[in-house]
């Protein structure tokens, strides 16, 4: 039977209490995350758990690389029987990692099933959810819906389809999935597609030559975007740089789109200043932008060139930019153009000074206008969790946090919001118990069910 058990990470009755009579039944708004729009459109039926599970999940194949798992068990050719086996027997002993509580509960929650997930179990499981797939009929729509979700913002390039979304809101889904604005493949000047990128947002905006064209190309798909309700934006950089002028960028775009080579030094100068330009016109329509930092990317070339982007080689980033990222909202703020802002920081040892920024630019446009976003990618685990609550709580205001996300390509990542949920409970329910807060759980309750939901809603103002 499985470990994961009603007290599961509550570790003291008053813990249990705000979890089970706050948290537990309250809707999930998935404000970042990687799900495939057209999946959930089209609404078919899976055939076998590895297309739910481990198709396309990175968090995955690392695990199972770090346990020296076969590339062909992972991304290869071994038949998807193979490859899951293979991640249970990898899962069986990763004792402490978060992909070992999150499975167990993925396993328990979409596909009623209490077996440890372990090599002895592995071909019991495979046959349990494959016949509880074909007799519930499980689809996308089946998975989100008995999660409880009900917005989920979508990351989507600038020159992406946006037919889908709309054909996704005459559906009879109980959920909405709306578009976040992500303008990356144009930020990243220095890419050897670079053309190729400019060349799909020409095709649907017209001609862009310079600066000038490609902001007016950038502004006509916000608008679009707009249109079939975007709320947020999303911008992931390993750092911030310093905001160019205007004419120096301008250079470096029509090198680049000349096809002239663009040095480490020209890729930062136009990524300063259209970082700047984003935000500011992010601010101009009321798009709320989620500002990513930490990232280091792409580390191991040859398996970049072999399998391509987000397949499980980035890492921490020990940069520090944040001079830099207090004199981008300075300006912003000082024009009068800083949107609400969510700062997703990957580097743990950033937290305070991070926090202790945008508390330098709150304002009442919002409850928590800038916001210090969850623990994130490498750390959405406990240990970086229970360090996020305890940073933020000392420098912040908790009962302005707008919560957790998935960031995640995989349907089965709902119950991440759980695990976040009774971190977020036995964190309070410590303090509680110690003497260190109020014990009226009725206050303590609207706070855990604010951070689980309503903050989200009212921060995008969907």
């Amino acid at each position: 039977m499985s470990y994961i058990k009603d007290n599961f990470l509550l570790t003291n009755k008053t813990a249990e209490k705000l979890y089970v009579n706050y948290a537990k039944d309250m809707p999930i708004f998935d404000y970042h995350c990687h799900l495939p729009e057209k999946q959930i459109l089209e609404n078919k039926q899976f055939n076998d758990v590895f297309e739910i599970w481990l198709a396309g999940d990175h968090y995955k194949w690392r695990l199972m690389r770090n346990f020296g798992v076969n590339e062909e068990y992972i991304t290869g050719n071994k038949t998807n029987k193979e490859k899951f086996l293979a991640y249970c027997r990898t899962l069986g002993t990763a004792f402490g990692n978060p992909l070992y509580h999150w499975s167990q509960m993925e396993l328990r929650d979409f596909f009623n099933c209490e077996l440890e997930i372990n090599e002895a179990n592995a071909e019991l499981i495979w046959d349990w959810c494959n016949e509880y797939i074909a007799l519930n009929k499980i689809t996308p729509q089946s998975l989100i819906e008995s999660a409880n979700v009900s917005h989920i913002f979508t990351t989507n390039e600038i020159f992406d389809d946006l037919e889908t979304f709309k054909n996704i809101a005459k559906k009879d889904y109980k959920f909405k999935v709306i578009p976040a604005f992500r303008a990356d493949k144009i930020m990243n000047v220095e890419a050897a597609p670079y053309k190729t990128f400019i060349g799909k947002l020409e095709a649907l905006t017209g001609k862009i030559e310079n600066l000038d064209d490609l902001e007016k190309a950038i502004e006509q798909r916000l608008k679009e975007f707009i249109a079939v309700g975007t709320k947020a934006s999303d911008i992931a950089v390993e750092r911030v740089y310093a905001i160019a002028d205007r004419e120096a960028a301008d250079e470096v775009f029509k090198a680049a789109i000349s096809g002239k080579g663009v040095s480490e030094k020209d890729a930062e100068t136009f990524k300063g200043y259209f970082t700047y330009f984003l935000f500011k016109l992010y601010g101009k329509y009321g798009i709320a932008t989620e500002l990513h930092v930490g990232a280091m990317r792409n580390n191991n070339a040859v398996m970049m060139e072999k399998l391509g982007l987000d397949t499980g080689y980035d890492s921490i980033s020990d940069e520090n930019s944040i001079k830099l990222m207090s004199r981008l909202f300075d300006r912003l703020n000082s024009e009068g153009v800083l949107p609400k802002t969510i700062v997703f920081n990957l580097n743990p040892k950033m937290n305070s000074e991070i926090m202790s920024l945008i508390g330098c630019f709150q304002s009442d446009e919002a409850r928590g206008k800038m916001q210090y976003g969850p623990a994130w990618w490498f750390l959405d685990n406990k240990v970086g969790m229970e360090k996020h609550l305890k940073d933020l709580t000392a420098t912040g205001h908790i009962a302005s946090f707008v919560g957790m996300l998935t960031d995640s390509r995989s349907l089965l990542s709902y119950p991440r919001h759980h695990y976040f949920r009774r971190i977020l409970c036995n964190y309070l329910g410590d303090m509680i118990e110690n003497g260190e807060m109020t014990a009226d759980l009725e206050v303590v309750g609207q706070v855990v069910r604010d951070v689980s939901y309503n903050n989200s809603i009212n921060y995008f103002e969907v």
